[in-house]
């Protein structure tokens, strides 16, 4: 038998002798035996923060100053071989030594596990011993050499990067191949000396052909020999290709707070909300970010998540025999930390997970973040694993995207309906001239973007946008000297609380006051605002808050239970209190133990609170639990099943709301309007003055109550911020060129438009019918105008209507009482008289212009007028003919007179006059005069007329009267010389004269006379043409009839005949 020793390594050595600082002892374990290591921190940095790299040396001199030295030795009963027991010993600057005490677990988790050793030089002695290397837990199973570190402290001393993990990983992968490779080459010997031990015993046997069975076993040994050897080869090129561990890259984090159970509950809060990041030089690995300034808003947010969970567990209902357990991180208020977190939340704090890097998350679901920025990425992150991410207060509208964020929910509204909301707010008090600030973060960016569109819709005009980070305080700066130039008066801030502090400070700073703000959600409750300075900047402000919820318990809580379960810490008054050996955290922490003054405004801790039993109710459904039988712990739970599961919750939690969410994963958008008031004890109070529910139909949804609001300033009266002053009724708005709409002047409404509101953008036309009041504020009836009796014009023309006619009946009255005297004898005195009584009529059918027109004065004054006047020129027509037939009938043989006698006088008369009768007749069948209302001459006023129908009709009539006037004018004008001291032929033709000249010019005055006007004119040419008439033929004769009677004889008639 032959034993095969194969001596795989021993006796490395290494001596550092350059002095490390800040050593620090790491505690690690391995199969039972604790040892203490020590090595240089920036080693540690160097590589990977808390990767503790053991170096092992050998140092063959004299030690110098405070040194380490590490030896481990076995003792073997077998083989007579002789090692020494494992021992670590520390050896002090007196060359003293002594061991250091084991401990039972290896801890290297927590800050308190940390010592820091002095200064000095490190040597490590070890002698064919194994040496842990932390977070490395397969390489301790392999039990590999610490070559790896050796080569990379060499690195150092060298000049040239440490690389610990690609030495480890060599080293790994040659331990590997060396045991392997051992272990084949052992078999293939094994079997080399089997075979031959056969051989021998064949010879002994004395087995026939014994040549031949020795030939045939050297030829299977060779062809067994053979295969080992490619086996061999195969299994040292599988070995070279694949390391046997999946570890974390990078250091671990670890949560602030933990607690273990069935299924894990993670969160990410903004504990601190201030980190400061180191200077890059290119040239190092960046340290860690250094977070600050404890945020006690998120560290609520934090308790109310341990408060729901802690409830859930001791619940008999929900999951009774599943305890959920916690992780909770710190993100510092950083997209950078949260991405930290988020990986650590997903890997846990193993530094390896086996030979395989797929398995479930930490946790299987996640609470957070409180920024949406923060959110996305820890959404965007998780995605694709299908982790469930529910936030309490992240408001994007981007994250209801559910192809990008599927997994993704939140127990609160989109910012869709706040900023739409702000932009009603603004518009419902007037507000067209605002400034806006946001923060240049998603939440910021995407919240601005919705609140311009819709202000935009509104009218609302914003005079300038401006965004900053919380990093940029050259950015901040410049914001504050716009506000401080801008005219607008109210400012909508779509800031993160961390962004509206800073601000505030600025704005305080610098005294810029006086101004309205209007907050989201994010700020507008936010007690880490209420300064002593900061209600002289945002008093009086107005916003939007998550409705106030509160739930049994948490301020107990919140405000005592926490500290005393969490921290370890009691109380023993209001001042003071006593900690003890146990608490777990540092004094930045504890010393706000008694601040509790925002435990009455904690608004998103309902969210949170929702957020927790949503995920329980979750896990409710898939562990299938019942209060008698429990949960089932065979199934397995995945995160996304969990995310299937939240799709469909919907459950109402002890206070009374109803949980579920919708298809974008939010809730319902329901708001608190709120106002920033001081009380009666100078504390600032945020005090509701109306609601937001888009819940409710269109109309309710907006309530506010305007008298409860105190505005900036203390003042009652509500603050006026717009770019033109308000144009009142009667005017409208015309914009001021190169200038936003809301900046315009104020132009007053043309005649006949109006405008009845405020800032109109036009004016409006009356109707036909109406016209504009002088305010251009309304619109009145027009003025209906036409030729009343009682306006001065018409009293005239009545009296001059009246006299003519009282003249007319006068005349004919004379020439009753003289019919037979020899001057109305010789005149034809029948034909006077019916001339006379047509000229009286002709009187009268003028106060048919005047008065309101009606269908029947339409078509009464029109053919009253041809009628009348027809009949009139045909009396002269007719006396005209007498005289010339009498004149006929003097001359030697004349018979004329027998043929123009009284009957034939009548009836020419009539002839003509019926022919003006049935032209009338025609007129009013086919298309008769009505009244008519003219607005097209006047704009203010409406013309009320007579329209002719058919003027076709009018003018026939109208000429046929000039007709026979022309013919009476030419007949009369022949017969001007003939001898006759009462010539009535010169009387006729003056009068014809004196008409024809009359309605001449009453054409181009009818035509061109507005309104009324047209009447009067056409009443004056009839009551000068009847004047004329009348004056021109009959005034001679009553001046002769009664001043001069002595001339009406027969003797003088026939002696003025004689003597022509």
């Amino acid at each position: 038998m032959i034993d095969v020793y194969l001596t795989v390594w021993s006796g490395y050595q290494m001596i550092k002798p350059k002095p490390f600082h800040d050593i620090t002892t790491w505690k690690c374990g391995l199969e039972g035996h604790q040892h203490h290591y020590s090595f240089p921190q920036n080693t540690r940095d160097t590589e990977d923060k808390g990767d503790a790299e053991c170096c092992v040396s050998q140092h063959a001199g004299p030690l110098r100053g405070p040194a380490y030295e590490g030896q481990r030795t076995q003792e073997t009963q077998s083989q007579g071989e002789e090692q020494q027991e494992a021992q670590l010993r520390v050896v002090g600057p007196d060359n003293r030594s002594f061991p250091v005490s084991e401990e039972n677990e290896c801890h290297n988790s927590s800050p308190k596990n940390f010592m820091t050793l002095l200064p000095g030089s490190l040597a490590l002695k070890a002698i064919n011993t194994t040496i842990v290397f932390p977070r490395t837990q397969e390489i301790q199973r392999t039990k590999v050499m610490p070559n790896a570190v050796c080569r990379s402290m060499q690195d150092h001393s060298e000049g040239r990067p440490m690389k610990v993990r690609e030495h480890r990983k060599q080293r790994v992968k040659e331990k590997s191949s060396r045991k392997l490779s051992s272990e084949l080459l052992a078999l293939t010997i094994g079997v080399f000396l089997y075979l031959k031990k056969m051989n021998a015993t064949t010879a002994v046997i004395h087995v026939p052909n014994k040549d031949a069975a020795w030939k045939m076993s050297e030829v299977i040994a060779g062809l067994i020999f053979m295969g080992l050897l490619l086996a061999f080869r195969a299994a040292d090129g599988a070995a070279e290709r694949e390391a046997p561990f999946c570890q974390i890259l990078g250091s671990l984090e670890f949560p602030l707070l933990s607690k273990e159970g069935d299924v894990m509950i993670g969160g990410a809060f903004s504990i601190h909300s201030k980190i400061t990041q180191p200077q890059l030089s290119f040239t190092e690995k960046p340290t860690r970010l250094t977070c600050s300034s404890v945020n006690l808003r998120e560290f609520r947010f934090a308790q109310t998540m341990i408060f729901a969970i802690e409830e859930i567990n001791k619940s008999e209902f929900l999951l009774p025999n599943v305890s959920i357990g916690y992780r909770i991180y710190d993100n510092c208020g950083s997209t950078l930390s949260s991405m930290r977190a988020v990986m650590a939340l997903m890997n846990g704090d193993e530094w390896t997970v086996g030979k395989s890097c797929s398995s479930q998350s930490a946790v299987h679901a996640i609470i957070g973040e409180s920024e949406s920025s923060s959110t996305i990425v820890l959404s965007r992150t998780t995605g694709p694993f299908k982790i469930p991410v529910i936030s309490h207060s992240a408001t994007c509208e981007c994250l209801s995207n559910r192809n990008e964020y599927p997994s993704f929910f939140r127990t609160i509204a989109s910012d869709l309906h706040q900023s739409r909301a702000l932009a009603q707010l603004v518009k419902h008090f007037g507000w067209t001239w605002v400034g806006a600030v946001n923060s240049d973060s998603d939440y910021g960016n995407n919240g601005m973007a919705i609140f311009l569109a819709a202000a935009q819709e509104e009218g609302v005009c914003v005079e300038y946008t401006e965004k900053f980070h919380r990093e940029e305080p050259e950015k901040l700066m410049k914001v504050v000297e716009v506000i401080r130039k801008s005219t607008a008066r109210v400012i909508v801030g779509f800031l993160a609380h961390v962004e509206m502090n800073n601000l505030l400070e600025q704005l305080s700073l610098h005294n810029i006051t006086g101004l309205q703000f209007i907050g989201v959600e994010a700020w507008i409750t936010a007690d880490s605002l209420v300064t002593p300075t900061s209600f002289s900047v945002l008093g009086g402000s107005l916003g939007f808050a998550v409705q106030k919820a509160s739930v049994s318990g948490l301020d107990d809580f919140l405000i005592k239970d926490f500290w005393e379960t969490e921290f370890k810490c009691k109380e023993t008054n209001g001042a003071t209190m006593t900690e003890t050996p146990q608490c777990k955290e540092k004094n930045d922490l504890i010393d706000l133990k008694d601040y509790d003054d925002d435990v009455a405004e904690l608004r998103y801790s309902s969210n949170i609170y929702k957020a927790i039993y949503a995920v329980a109710h979750s896990l409710h459904s898939i562990l299938k639990c019942f209060k008698s039988q429990g949960c089932d712990h065979t199934l397995k739970v995945t995160p996304w099943q969990v995310v299937e599961s939240l799709k469909q919750v919907n459950f109402t939690i002890k206070n009374g709301d109803q949980v579920w969410f919708d298809s974008t994963g939010a809730t319902v958008a329901r708001y608190e309007v709120v106002n920033w008031q001081r009380g009666s004890d100078d504390s600032v109070q945020f005090k509701p003055v109306g609601y937001y529910d888009a819940s409710l139909p269109p109309g309710q949804k907006f309530v506010l109550k305007t008298e409860a609001i105190i505005w900036p300033g203390e003042k009652t009266e509500l603050p006026v911020s717009v770019c033109s002053e308000r144009c009142h009724p009667g005017t409208y708005k015309v914009l001021q060129k190169g200038k936003p709409v809301c900046c315009y002047d104020c132009i007053p409404c043309a005649e006949g438009e109006i405008s009845n509101s405020t800032d109109s953008n036009d004016c409006k036309k009356c109707p036909e019918e109406y016209w504009s009041n002088q305010n251009r504020d309304a619109c009145v009836l027009k003025n209906v105008e036409f030729l009343y009796f009682t306006e001065v014009m018409g009293i005239i023309l009545v009296f001059f209507t009246l006299f003519g006619a009282l003249l007319t009946l006068t005349v004919a009255t004379i020439f009753l009482f003289n019919k037979d005297s020899p001057l109305v004898k010789a005149n034809n005195s029948e034909l006077s008289f019916l001339l006379l009584f047509s000229l009286t009529l002709c009187f009268l059918c003028s106060l048919t212009f005047i008065g309101r027109p009606s269908e029947w004065s339409c078509m009464l004054r029109h053919t009253a007028f041809g009628i009348t006047f027809v009949l009139c020129i045909s009396c002269v027509l007719g006396k005209t003919l007498v005289v010339l037939m009498a004149f006929r009938a003097t001359l030697p043989g004349s018979n004329v007179m027998k043929w123009f006698g009284p009957a034939q006088q009548r009836l020419t008369v009539l002839t003509f006059t019926l022919i003006q009768v049935i032209i009338c007749i025609l007129w009013l069948i086919i298309n008769p005069p009505f009244p008519f209302k003219n607005m097209k001459h006047y704009k203010d006023k409406i013309i009320l007329e007579c329209a002719l129908g058919s003027p076709v009709g009018f003018w026939v009539v109208l000429g046929y009267i000039g007709l026979l006037a022309v013919l009476c004018f030419v007949l009369a004008f022949l017969a001007r010389k003939l001898p006759d001291n009462f010539n009535e032929a010169k009387l006729i033709t003056f009068s014809m004269l004196i008409f024809c000249a009359v309605w001449i010019t009453f054409i181009p005055a009818y035509v061109s006379s507005p309104g009324k006007f047209t009447v009067a004119v056409e009443i004056f040419a009839i009551l000068a043409s009847s004047y004329g008439l009348l004056l021109s033929i009959f005034a001679p004769k009553c001046f002769i009839i009664v001043f001069k009677p002595k001339l009406n004889t027969k003797k003088h008639l026939m002696g003025k005949m004689g003597s022509n």
